[in-house]
Formats: C-alpha cells, sequence, structure tokens
C-alpha cells in the first residue's frame, strides 16, 4: 500500500490548555498523508473554539461535536464513523506525539505484515514536564496477553482498517480502549510493539490512572459485560489481571 491515508481520532474535552501541543504535534509529523479528527465531547471551555481555529489552518483537521457530554468511546466512534484512512490510529488532546510517530509504524507494519501496532511512551505531568518514566511497549502483543492487562497505550496504537475494518469502541465511560484493542488484536493477529517511546502520555489528577480502585471496576466490566464471561470467569480473570499488573506488567516501567 503505497502513501495510506492515516485518520487520526481526538477526543477532545475542556482541554483548552493542552489542545494546542496535541494538535501540533500531529501537524509535525514526518509523514504527512494524514486526517485528523478532533470531535468534541460538549465543552465547558474554550476548546471547541480552539479545535475550529487549529481546522482553519490546516484542511486535514476536521472538527466535530457533540450535542452532550457523552464519554470517550461514543466520541472516539463518533471519528471513526467518519474517518476515510486506510490506518486509524488515536490520541487524546492532552496528549502528544513525537516527530516519527506515524512514520516509523507505517514501515514496521508493512515490513512485518503487521494489522496492529504500538510503541513506548513517557509520561509527563499536567504541566509538560516529565515524570521520569517511560512505559515500555512488548515486542509481541498476544490476544491472550492483552487479556491479563492493558499492555496497548491507546496514544501509540494503530491499525489497519483496510484490513480489519472499522473497529468501534464500546460505548462505555471507561476502559473502552482497551476493549478495542482487544477486538483489534484478536481479529488481526498479534500487535507488534516499537521499542522505541513515540508518544507522550499526560497523567492528570483524577484519572483513571491515579485512581486504582475505579479502574478495578471497570477492568471487571471488560470482562464480564463487553466480553460476556460469566461472574465467575470474570472474577477469575480479575485476579489473574491483579497478578499481571502488579507483578509483572510493573516491570514495563523504567526510570529514566
Amino acid at each position: 500500500m503505497e502513501n495510506p491515508l492515516v485518520s487520526v481520532i481526538m477526543p477532545a474535552y475542556n482541554a483548552e490548555n493542552f489542545i494546542e501541543d496535541a494538535v501540533s504535534s500531529v501537524i509535525s509529523q514526518s509523514y504527512s498523508g494524514w486526517e485528523l479528527f478532533i470531535i468534541d465531547d460538549a465543552s465547558l471551555d474554550s476548546t471547541l473554539f480552539k479545535a475550529e481555529k487549529l481546522a482553519k489552518k490546516d484542511p486535514r483537521i476536521k472538527v466535530l461535536r457533540n450535542k452532550q457530554n457523552s464519554g470517550a468511546g461514543i466520541t472516539r466512534n463518533k471519528g471513526i464513523k467518519a474517518a476515510q484512512g486506510d490506518f486509524i490510529a488515536f490520541l487524546d488532546a492532552d496528549d502528544q506525539w513525537k516527530p516519527k510517530k506515524l512514520e516509523m509504524q507505517l514501515e514496521v507494519m508493512q515490513e512485518q505484515s503487521a494489522a496492529v501496532c504500538f510503541s513506548c511512551y513517557q509520561q509527563i505531568d499536567e504541566n509538560g514536564s516529565s515524570r521520569n518514566e517511560i512505559i515500555e511497549a512488548l515486542p509481541i502483543l498476544t490476544y491472550q496477553k492483552l487479556l491479563k492487562s492493558n499492555y496497548l497505550g491507546n496514544l501509540t496504537g494503530i491499525y489497519n482498517a483496510k484490513k480489519l475494518g472499522k473497529i468501534y469502541s464500546p460505548e462505555i465511560r471507561k476502559r473502552q480502549d482497551w476493549a478495542l484493542w482487544l477486538e483489534a488484536v484478536k481479529k488481526g493477529g498479534p500487535a507488534i510493539g516499537i521499542q522505541r517511546c513515540l508518544a507522550k502520555y499526560r497523567v492528570r489528577k483524577g484519572s483513571i490512572s491515579e485512581n486504582k480502585l475505579e479502574m478495578l471496576k471497570y477492568n471487571f466490566n471488560i470482562y464480564h459485560k463487553v466480553l460476556g464471561f460469566n461472574s465467575l470467569k470474570s472474577a477469575g480473570y480479575m485476579l489473574v489481571f491483579l497478578k499481571e499488573h502488579f507483578f509483572v506488567k510493573s516491570k514495563q516501567v523504567k526510570r529514566i
């Protein structure tokens, strides 16, 4: 596939302090064959105004809007539905990509005939300063491994929509990105993890990354409500998840 189009899906809610940096990191990509859908989720600040201003400067940027706040799953799905790209990638309005992110992923996916690809990423705080941590990517991520815990950072993920068809998030408030990648890897085979840091994830106060008890509740819902496991099987997978999260996955976090 020569010069494929990549559709970038960016849900945005009250991100006025971050959205310009996020969009700039897409514009700065060494690979220019992309379209960006910013979907404003009924923000209460100037996010929509800034998004529309950015779109006027670059015809590759399109802005969509939810009439009422609907959550990341529904918001991303709105962008996926509008997407025209051969590949679909995701970037939240408070995160950032590094300049060669798309170029490197498309090259690896073509070389290895992979339908799903992701990478390492670094964590930053609300002010954009490094937290001196990198989340390393597994070189190969299978469906069975992904079932145990979410090893795929959504801001680094990309899938081949021409090969797999469009894959949508379940319309739930939290952890819907994990469910999307489970479906993508189940359909497309193991994901390839690039051993380079290609994105910056912003850890914000009150996020699910900070609230571990909330994370457990939403993880159970993935097993039980989204994947359809019965209560006993879901509880069993939660035990597997806890073991994986605290004793295995923690090894992917490296101090720098």
